[in-house]
């Protein structure tokens, strides 16, 4: 039976009709009295005298030798330089390296973020935001944390030594380049993980509820689902992996690898140790070509892959 209460209810306002959208605020720049260009000379002079400047130096310098007169300019120092079996050496070391580096951490990256962001496991959260503190880290710690466990003198040998009774341990490989690309793999892998994790958390998991129920099993809804949607964050952070491995000085230097001379440790040991500045300035010239090649692909592929 109705009530007389419900009968007499005040029926509900009608929705009132949407207005305008208020439109979003103009930025307007700061009242000054200095024109545009005045703000921008002090920051284009810090970066003229503090970079640019020491940079040119470096370029004028390689084409520079000193059999020829001031102000000559000549290309023997870059054929002298190429045409040394130390400099295709360090140039095949360093690239293998940063390839394989970068291979060896997209995989290895991209299964642990699987890991992270799709098996639940207690302490989930606290692994992905240790991941962000991780990629504070300087190189040479985590190379030095790799020492304490694997070197000569680590806990895996001291480990081996006190068991068998063996005077040395059979872990010795950190001095080889595979040491180097395990230390370059540990260190860059957070950097590929990093935008993986952010791709994960934009993925509609209506996606992979659909695909399970439809009888696919989790290495397919990886291939075919997962996969697509972290193409772009791949790319992105493979990219910036392989320019970051092409420069790295601080690994390759603690680690003690004998006979792996990359690039920059050329430079190191032109400059520092023999004191044959004009190949050290050829040598990092062609670094700098390298690494800005690269970060210009990093940038046509992130801005292509929507990273």
């Amino acid at each position: 039976m109705v009530s007389a209460a419900t009968l007499h209810r005040k029926p509900p306002d009608p929705p009132s009709a949407p207005g305008p959208t208020p439109a979003a605020p103009r930025r307007t720049a700061l009242p000054t009295a200095l024109p545009a260009w005045a703000w921008a000379l002090p920051p284009v002079l810090v970066l003229a005298l503090g970079f640019l400047y020491p940079l040119a130096l470096v370029v004028r310098q390689s084409f520079t030798p000193e059999s020829l007169d001031e102000g000559g300019v000549s290309l023997a120092p870059y054929t002298e330089v190429f045409a040394s079996a130390a400099f295709r050496e360090a140039l095949t070391t360093t690239v293998w390296l940063a390839a394989g580096a970068t291979v060896g951490c997209l995989i290895l990256g991209f299964a642990l973020a699987l890991v992270i962001a799709f098996v639940p496991f207690p302490g989930g959260k606290a692994v992905a935001r240790f991941i962000d503190v991780f990629l504070s880290f300087p190189s040479f710690l985590i190379t030095l944390a790799l020492l304490f466990v694997y070197g000569s003198v680590g806990m895996a040998n001291g480990a081996w030594t006190g068991v068998t009774g063996a005077a040395e341990g059979p872990f010795h490989f950190l001095t080889t380049p595979w040491g180097v690309l395990l230390a370059e793999i540990t260190y860059f892998t957070p950097f590929v993980m990093r935008p993986l994790l952010a791709a994960f958390s934009q993925l509609d998991t209506a996606q992979l509820e659909v695909a399970s129920s439809l009888g696919a099993g989790p290495l397919r809804i990886v291939r075919q689902v997962i996969l697509p949607e972290a193409l772009p964050a791949l790319a992105a952070g493979g990219s910036l992996v392989l320019v970051l491995c092409l420069n790295e000085f601080g690994i390759v230097l603690f680690t003690g690898a004998k006979g792996v001379t990359t690039l920059p440790t050329l430079v190191y040991s032109k400059a520092i140790l023999e004191s044959d500045y004009l190949a050290a300035c050829v040598v990092a010239v062609v670094n700098v070509v390298l690494s800005v090649g690269l970060y210009s692909l990093y940038r046509v592929v992130s801005r292509r892959a929507g990273a």
